[in-house]
Formats: structure tokens, C-alpha cells, sequence
């Protein structure tokens, strides 16, 4: 699964971004069979737009192919698009790599 994680810096070890459309930069992992692989980091150039940030944020995500995103908190509208494009989302704080492994083994449950 190719996930999305809302970060202040540009790698693992940072703090997970409170705020999805406000994201600095996303780092992209992949999980498969229990393992992880981290591919790359995005810089969101949509966080310092004064609206639709979410939006668009969101349809960057899907032109990406992510499946899922973990954020500290996502809006309504950044979720309606997510949903939209079937990707799920997880409300989760932390490290990034704690966030992620949090989400993985199944302690954290997908925001509706």
C-alpha cells in the first residue's frame, strides 16, 4: 500500500504535520508483506494557498497514486476529495515513522 504522511521535515524521523493541507512536505512509503520501503518526499506546495488547500492538496495525492494519507488532522473537504478517489485517511500524531507503524499493525482507525 503506497501511504501518504504529513510531515514538519523532509524525512522519517520528523513530526507527523498537524494539519493535512498545511503540510510542509508528505513522505511516501510502501508497505507490502510487513515491510517498508520509503520512496520519496513531497514538497506541498498547495500549504500557503489562503483557501482550497485541502482540495487540492488531496487531488495531488490521487495524481500520486497513494492509497492512504496520515495526517494530525484532516478537514472536511480534503476528506470529501479523498474519499472520492477511494483513498483512505488516518488521523495520527508523532513521529512519522511511529505514525506509520501505528497505522500498519492496526492501533490507529480510519477517519470517516
Amino acid at each position: 500500500m503506497k501511504i501518504a504522511i504529513s510531515s514538519t521535515g523532509e524525512d522519517k524521523s520528523s513530526e507527523v504535520s498537524p494539519v493535512f493541507a498545511r503540510s510542509p512536505y508528505f513522505i511516501i512509503a510502501e508497505t507490502e508483506d510487513g515491510k517498508t520501503k520509503w520512496s520519496e518526499t513531497i514538497e506541498n506546495n498547495n500549504n500557503g494557498q489562503p483557501s482550497g488547500a485541502g482540495i487540492t492538496t488531496a487531488q495531488m495525492m490521487a495524481e500520486n497514486n497513494v492509497e492512504a494519507v496520515i495526517a494530525g488532522n484532516i478537514g472536511p473537504r480534503a476528506l470529501d476529495i479523498l474519499k472520492q478517489f477511494g483513498i483512505k485517511s488516518y488521523a495520527a500524531s508523532g513521529k512519522v515513522e511511529e505514525a506509520l507503524q501505528n497505522v500498519v499493525e492496526g492501533r490507529v482507525e480510519e477517519v470517516n
